[in-house]
């Protein structure tokens, strides 16, 4: 994937959170005993991390596959580096590819202050999408999924088979279905971004026009 690590890439199109509305998170890390208690401790960075790789992963998501990017500076795999002091911008996004579609993926959150709470943000926000799944809703999960597009980065919009998520052979049908199904995510009169919208919309006549298709 062509997405850095570091700095922050933060989504195209995402709402950022002002510095003055975040809170302090509170996802924590379980230690060790003291006397007949177990202790907690705010969680770390290495802590988000792997969390957020043990969701991705029952996603079947490979770690080549992913990329995690935040202000802070990276291990020697790509990683964020605990121990680091707290950035301005405590931001994380993550971006996958979808094991199945090959489709770009992306999530970000910046809600909270520090970045090792985030992070576990979209470890905890993935585990319950995947929930849905677990009772039955795999077709709703999968149109949930499709709301977090990946956008190629700017000035590099992708193939129109890259935007709508089909394969360079697919029919004029396919094309339609798949425009639908991201138009119907992506809508600006459904809160949907006018951005990737346009995408949308380019892409589909693209398509058609390669394929002698009709709109």
């Amino acid at each position: 994937m062509t997405v850095k690590a570091f700095p922050l890439q933060w989504p195209v199109g995402w709402k950022r959170t002002d510095a003055a509305a975040r809170a302090v998170g509170r996802f924590v890390s379980r230690g060790g005993h003291s006397g007949k208690l177990l202790t907690t401790e705010s969680i770390s960075i290495h802590a988000a991390t792997v969390r957020l790789k043990d969701e991705l992963g029952k996603m079947a998501v490979a770690d080549d596959d992913l990329v995690l990017s935040t202000n802070l500076t990276l291990r020697l795999d790509g990683m964020p580096r605990s121990g680091q002091a707290e950035p301005s911008d405590p931001g994380a996004a993550v971006y996958w590819l979808d094991p199945w579609t090959n489709a770009p993926r992306c999530m970000a959150i910046d809600r909270y202050t520090k970045v090792a709470q985030n992070i576990a943000a979209l470890a905890a926000t993935i585990e319950a999408m995947r929930a849905i799944e677990r009772h039955g809703g795999a077709l709703v999960l999968e149109r949930a999924f499709t709301g977090f597009t990946a956008l190629p980065a700017p000035g590099s919009a992708g193939t129109w088979w890259e935007v709508l998520e089909v394969t360079p052979d697919a029919t004029a049908e396919q094309v339609q279905a798949a425009h639908r199904r991201l138009a119907a995510a992506h809508h600006p009169d459904r809160g949907g971004d006018a951005k990737r919208m346009a995408e949308v919309n380019r892409a589909r006549d693209e398509g058609l026009q390669q394929l002698g298709g009709r709109r």
